[in-house]
This record gives C-alpha cells, sequence and structure tokens, in this order.
C-alpha cells in the first residue's frame, strides 16, 4: 500500500483534470453536432489520463536528474524522486511502460473511432499522437528539454488546447470546421495559465538552476500581466463562441458564470509569490475543468 501510494504521489493526480476537460470538450461539441460516439470518448479520456502521467513522470525525472529539483529553493510539493521515495531507475521503466500504453490506447482509438475513413487521416493523426508524447518526455528530458527554453507555455497551449479538442473533435465527427477552434484556444490558455503559475511559484529556483521558463525571462511582474492577458483573452474566446454559434439561447451563456473564479484566480495571483502560489495550480486546473464541463452541458441543453 506505501509503494501504491508513493506511485500515485508521482502520478499527481490534480494534474488530471485539465487533461480529461481537453476529451469532454472536443466530445461535448461533437454532441452538439449529433456525432458524439461513447467509445471514442471512453478511449480519448483513457488516452489523455496515460498521457498526462507519463508527461509527470517525465517532468519529475527529467527536473531531478538536471539538479532543479535538489537545490533546496524549490517551493512546490517535495516530488517522490526529490524525497527519495522512487528511484531513477524505478521511474525511467514507469516512463518506459506509461509510453507503451499510450500507444496502444493511440492505436485502439484511431483505428476504431467513428469519424476516421480514410488511411490519410490515419496516418496525420498517428503523426500527431506520436508528437504528443514527444512533447510528453521532452519538456524537462534530454539535453534540448523545451520548458529550459521558455517553449513550455506554447507546448502547453497546443497539446493541452487545439490538439486534444480539435483532435477529439474529429475523431467523433471526421471534420475539422470554426466550430471547435474558440473553445480549443481558450482551454489551451488555460493550460498556459497552470504552467505559467507553476513557473511563478518556482521563479527564483529556475533561474538559480538554469532553467529559462517563460516567466524566468519576463520576470514575476511581467509574468503576472502575462496571466492577466491570458484570462481575459480566454473568456473572449468563449464568450465569442456563443456570440457566432448560440445568439439566442440564454440558457447556453450560464456557464460564463464560472469565470468568475478565474478572473477571482487571477487577482490573487496579482499579489502573491512563492509558495503561495502554489494553491492557485489545483484551482485553476479544476476551474478549467469544471468550465469545460459547465460549457458542454450548456450548449446541448
Amino acid at each position: 500500500m506505501a509503494s501504491l501510494n508513493r506511485w500515485i504521489h508521482a502520478f499527481r493526480l490534480r494534474t488530471l483534470f485539465l487533461a480529461v476537460a481537453s476529451v469532454i470538450l472536443g466530445s461535448g461539441l461533437a454532441w452538439f453536432k449529433s456525432t458524439f460516439t461513447l467509445h471514442t470518448f471512453i478511449l480519448a479520456f483513457l488516452l489523455a489520463v496515460a498521457l498526462q502521467i507519463v508527461a509527470n513522470l517525465a517532468n519529475d525525472l527529467g527536473d531531478y536528474l538536471k539538479g532543479t529539483d535538489t537545490t533546496g529553493q524549490r517551493e512546490g510539493p517535495v516530488r517522490a524522486l526529490q524525497g527519495g521515495s522512487i528511484t531513477p531507475f524505478a521511474m525511467k521503466r514507469a516512463v518506459s511502460v506509461g509510453v507503451l500504453l499510450c500507444i496502444g490506447l493511440g492505436l485502439l482509438l484511431i483505428f476504431t473511432a467513428a469519424g476516421i475513413t480514410g488511411r490519410t487521416a490515419a496516418v496525420f493523426l498517428l503523426l500527431l499522437g506520436g508528437a504528443s508524447i514527444l512533447a510528453a518526455l521532452f519538456y524537462t528530458m534530454g539535453r534540448h528539454a523545451y520548458g529550459y527554453r521558455g517553449w513550455g507555455d506554447l507546448f502547453a497551449f497546443f497539446f493541452f488546447g487545439p490538439v486534444p479538442v480539435i483532435g477529439t473533435y474529429y475523431l467523433h465527427t471526421g471534420s475539422i470546421d470554426t466550430l471547435s477552434l474558440l473553445p480549443a484556444v481558450g482551454l489551451g490558455l488555460i493550460s498556459s495559465m497552470i504552467l505559467n503559475v507553476n513557473n511563478m511559484r518556482d521563479i527564483e529556483n529556475d533561474r538559480a538552476s538554469g532553467k529559462n521558463t517563460l516567466a524566468v525571462m519576463l520576470g514575476l511582474k511581467g509574468a503576472k500581466r502575462y496571466h492577466a492577458v491570458m484570462t481575459l483573452v480566454t473568456f473572449l474566446c468563449f464568450l465569442t463562441f456563443n456570440l457566432l454559434f448560440l445568439p439566442t439561447n440564454p440558457l447556453g451563456y450560464l456557464y460564463l458564470l464560472l469565470f468568475i473564479k478565474l478572473f477571482t484566480i487571477m487577482s490573487a495571483v496579482s499579489r502573491r509569490k512563492g509558495s503561495a502560489l502554489d494553491p492557485y495550480l489545483k484551482q485553476t486546473s479544476m476551474a478549467g475543468f469544471f468550465l469545460s464541463l459547465a460549457f458542454v452541458i450548456c450548449i446541448n441543453c
């Protein structure tokens, strides 16, 4: 049981909510077009969870091997390798098993999804799936880890927003159109907001260890302004979706009330630093999850 608890801690379950939000959002948009299929949703849901866990384990491993987690200055919760509860060998093995699981789920999803009708689409989705796995692995792993070069926010945006939302929508519908674009961009921005809060929390440790995140490049004040801009643009993305596709349905706008939470987080983040920012990681993730769920319910009611 103790061993299981160590791995559950390493999985970082609080990060899984936004990963599955992308599947909920893409599937809900397919439901809006009356093309939803349950088995596609289930497989996409499982794949999103598996990819996020692989990303978390690989992130833990990469930061540990580079010494980022062992400076003694990190503000966040103690990680599995940092605390010694899991060995680097065991973590490498877990990452390998996770990658194999993602490959298996991805192949099963692509070759059974209702929306896949041609070889070209299948090949494209295979390449996109491979890119998603590589993005999960090399945020902190490897000599050229992109998270250490300020690219983390952009990758978080694409691989937790447009890629999974539009991809899931396509798996259901077999089409790519403007319907899914604005919600996908909005969720991608929320993903970047979560990473930005994380990087603002760890800004001093990252700067000292040579991890040049966007927050390090912008400075704490600049990162807080960046966070505020992302919050506002996210709201505009979802509001514009309703104005374009549900202009006369008042019930379809109710989910926008959940932006009160995101604006509250924005205000709180602007006044805090260091470990005081840590609670807003989970709060932003949960806000993104419930916003996606409420969006799907409201546009389909």
